[in-house]
């Protein structure tokens, strides 16, 4: 499965470390987050959704 996260991070330009700057994380956070590693809290992923310009839906739902 490819990261949506990932992904629209790449099409922002943005490093891992400039994605956690803006949402004031970690960049061993979005990386494991990238990596599905780490659930995130909803406040964090409001963060990234609105940093990145997308839908927790879009970014975080795993339709099937």
């Amino acid at each position: 499965m490819v990261n949506k996260i990932k992904l629209a991070r790449m099409e922002k330009g943005w490093t891992q470390e400039q994605l956690a700057s803006r949402v004031k994380a970690t960049r061993q956070t979005i990386g494991l987050i990238e990596k599905g590693e780490y659930n995130p809290s909803l406040n964090l992923c409001i963060a990234i959704c609105k940093e990145l310009g997308k839908t927790l839906d879009e970014l975080f739902w795993e339709g099937f």
